[in-house]
């Protein structure tokens, strides 16, 4: 894999801080679908309920893997009788759009390019096909145990309704993080996901393309020959990541707020997630797109 770095941004244009919330929904133009390569074609169906029966996995441990789509053909083959796909109406590829807030000075970005041990993250997600929305608070812990919780949302993407901002207190004051008073969004990140899950339930891997973010009137893509891969367990090792170690795959450092942030705002570094995202991300390009228009330039 190619590991040049991406060249450094000129500061982007002044952008207004008001958004339309209207445009903030799904990519104006999608990229085409493609045909899902043959060994995820071939695990057999499964139903959003079965999963969440087999794996919910929604306290675990998450570990990222950057790979070339050509290899999750060997990467899956003969995996028929220990996986199948997430599949709705026949769909087994889904449009997922995330809304992040931050704090005007990016604190949660701050927070995981530091390493601290105990962090949030604070996001509206959109499921573009089904037309669904959550707001979703992601915890990590002193562990390294990433904890998930979320509730139905029918507010705009890139800012919370009072039912939001008392789930989100709530939420931290259980965890002992103490809440910020302002939260403004502060990215998107737009992106195609197929979920892979073990019947066994130890495991479950999103397999997640086409990744484009925006900050400030700018955005930045993944390349399109690239997968970013996370694998969800409450344990050790997968079978997966066994594998992955066997075609000479090991964890990345990278997230893809982290690295949207980082790529699309001049005044910082994103040192942790620096090889991953010269591995992956194409040189950030400005965008006339309604929805690059979250969040306000750090200034300091």
């Amino acid at each position: 894999m190619s590991t040049a770095v991406l060249a450094p941004v000129n500061s982007p244009a002044p952008v207004e801080a008001s958004v339309t919330v209207e445009t903030l929904g799904p990519v104006d133009t999608p990229a085409p679908v493609d045909a899902p390569p043959p060994a995820l074609a071939a695990l057999r169906p499964m139903s959003l309920a079965e999963i969440n029966e087999r794996a919910a996995l929604v306290t675990r441990t998450c570990r990222k893997y950057l790979v070339p789509a050509e290899l999750l053909n060997p990467l899956f083959a003969g995996a028929g009788e220990r996986f199948g796909v997430l599949t709705i109406d026949g769909r087994r590829e889904f449009r997922y759009s995330s809304t992040y807030l931050d704090t005007p000075g990016l604190r949660t970005f701050q927070d995981h390019r530091q390493g601290r041990r105990v962090r949030f993250k604070a996001r509206t997600r959109t499921y573009v096909d089904t037309d669904t929305r959550m707001f979703e608070i992601k915890l990590k812990g002193a562990r390294g145990i990433t904890d998930k919780t979320r509730i139905s949302y029918a507010g705009p993407p890139d800012r919370m309704t009072p039912e939001a901002r008392r789930f989100l207190d709530d939420t931290l004051l259980s965890y002992g993080v103490e809440a910020p008073d302002v939260l403004e969004a502060s990215a998107v990140t737009d992106y195609r996901r197929t979920t892979v899950v073990a019947f066994g339930g130890e495991e479950r891997v999103t397999v997640d393309t086409a990744l484009v973010g925006y900050r400030c009137g700018w955005s930045v893509r993944m390349r399109p020959d690239m997968v970013l891969l996370e694998v969800k367990t409450r344990g050790g090792l997968t079978p997966t990541e066994r594998r992955l170690h066997e075609h000479g795959f090991r964890e990345a450092r990278f997230t893809k707020y982290g690295a949207t942030v980082a790529a699309l705002e001049p005044r910082l570094r994103g040192n942790r997630w620096h090889r991953a995202m010269g591995a992956c991300l194409e040189p950030p390009v400005p965008s006339s797109l309604e929805r690059a228009r979250v969040g306000t330039p750090l200034t300091r």
